[in-house]
């Protein structure tokens, strides 16, 4: 059983509603953690006394989960900017290395926080697909719940959210049950190995975020399994683009980060 699970209890926020509670019993259930009840107890306390090192609080409709050093919540903000951007003509260098067009089946393999997905969805439309795996369960409960359920944006926003299916998996798992040529375009974002330093907009997932280098065997798979491209974001110093055999780059020229590309059939 994964490691997060076996760590993890499920509450609600100090301001008791039923609602919350029904929503944290429905996640304890699902990801197989105690339920406790929060009364006037604070988290670090709560934690302490079920020996848990992560909470998934239910409040104000949605999911966070406290870890030791931050909170994690879903919000499209970085998101919603990218899509402004995209809005006005000036382009969103991730679309443009996975080269999306309108009706294309796209496939996160680092859902994250879901930013990535929620911009492919805009761009590939109501014609196409996006579906964004996550590793780890408790980061997948926070981003499936918010992308399901978060209401607090523009409609374009939240209809390309409500567009992407999440599935709580590896990628390579994912993979190997897929048909030959099932997807458009495959997308990987491992940035949790060696994140930047002034990156804290991603400090609250580190605690909780899949480590693991991407192996030669999952993109095996991928090349099997996508039709168009695959593209990899990394660091633009990073040696992963050769061990990974991506030979092409896009992106700023002075950006820190960089879209590996293998362009396909």
């Amino acid at each position: 059983m994964n490691e997060n699970k076996l760590s993890a209890i499920a509450t609600t926020g100090r301001k008791w509603n039923r609602p919350s509670e029904k929503l944290a019993r429905e996640m304890a259930e699902r990801l197989h953690i105690l339920y406790a009840e929060r009364g006037r107890t604070n988290i670090p306390e709560l934690c302490q006394s079920y020996d848990a090192k992560f909470a998934l609080v239910a409040k104000k409709g949605l999911l966070t989960l406290v870890t030791p050093e931050a909170e994690l919540f879903f919000h499209p903000n970085m998101a919603h900017l990218r899509l402004k951007n995209l809005r006005f003509g000036d382009g969103d260098r991730m679309a443009e290395a996975m080269d999306l067009k309108p009706g294309m089946d796209v496939l996160d393999c680092t859902l994250g926080f879901g930013a990535d997905a929620i911009v492919a969805s805009s761009v590939v439309g109501d014609s196409g697909s996006v579906t964004g795996l996550e590793s780890q369960p408790l980061i997948e409960a926070v981003v499936g719940y918010g992308l399901a359920n978060y209401t607090n944006d523009t409609d374009t926003v939240i209809a390309a959210m409500r567009r992407v299916k999440t599935v709580c998996t590896e990628a390579y798992d994912y993979l190997k049950a897929q048909p030959d040529n099932s997807v458009d375009v495959i997308y990987f974002d491992p940035m949790f190995r060696h994140p930047f330093a002034e990156s804290k907009n991603i400090a609250p997932l580190r605690p909780v975020a899949n480590k693991n280098p991407l192996t030669l065997e999952t993109i095996a798979e991928a090349r099997r399994v996508a039709r168009h491209r695959i593209v990899l974001k990394e660091s633009s110093k990073s040696r992963e683009f050769a061990r990974l055999g991506f030979t092409e780059r896009a992106g700023g020229r002075y950006s820190k980060v960089q879209y590996g590309v293998m362009r396909l059939r």
